[in-house]
């Protein structure tokens, strides 16, 4: 059987740590497992985290420590789709906090530089294919968000005033 998963760099020998991070922090997450480095492996002590096995929300996840020539960018995100508004806020403090960025649209990066996505599902309810008035509306609303707000999405579907937008 194949096995398709994503395959990411810390050039900065923080994978471990990062897998650590996320496995506390979403739901259904673990570290899997841990290759320690032999000795002569570029950047990497002898011993410490090289290879890191986990698993995010579901998905699994390979990590490699190693120097500094690639660096983690927006290229390549995690899509997090999340129940409830309080979902959201969590996450999103969790991954801005300690020296994240929030981001536009639902887009933050982490501590590690790994970008997210961290959308509620009732985004894509209300945003739909994009053909009706609503639906725009609501899509034109979260453009102008960082952390995607329900209430605020509702609203604008509904053609009404929004809420006070959530802090991002």
């Amino acid at each position: 059987m194949t096995t398709v998963r994503s395959h990411l760099w810390f050039g900065n020998n923080r994978a471990h740590e990062a897998a650590t991070y996320y496995a506390e922090h979403v739901p259904g997450s673990s570290v899997d497992k841990v290759l320690t480095a032999p000795e002569g492996v570029p950047g990497v002590e002898a011993g410490s985290p090289f290879i890191v096995e986990f698993t995010v929300g579901g998905q699994q996840f390979t990590a490699l420590n190693a120097g500094p020539e690639f660096h983690l960018d927006e290229a390549f995100s995690i899509l997090v789709e999340l129940d409830t508004q309080e979902e959201v806020d969590d996450l999103w403090e969790a991954l801005t906090r300690d020296g994240g960025q929030p981001g536009p649209c639902g887009w933050c990066k982490d501590r590690f530089g790994v970008s997210w996505q961290v959308l509620p599902k009732r985004l894509a309810e209300l945003c739909g294919d994009y053909t009706t008035e609503a639906n725009l509306r609501a899509m034109n609303a979260m453009l102008t968000m960082g952390k995607i707000d329900v209430a605020a999405l509702e609203a604008a579907y509904a053609g009404e005033a929004a809420p006070s937008p959530a802090s991002s």
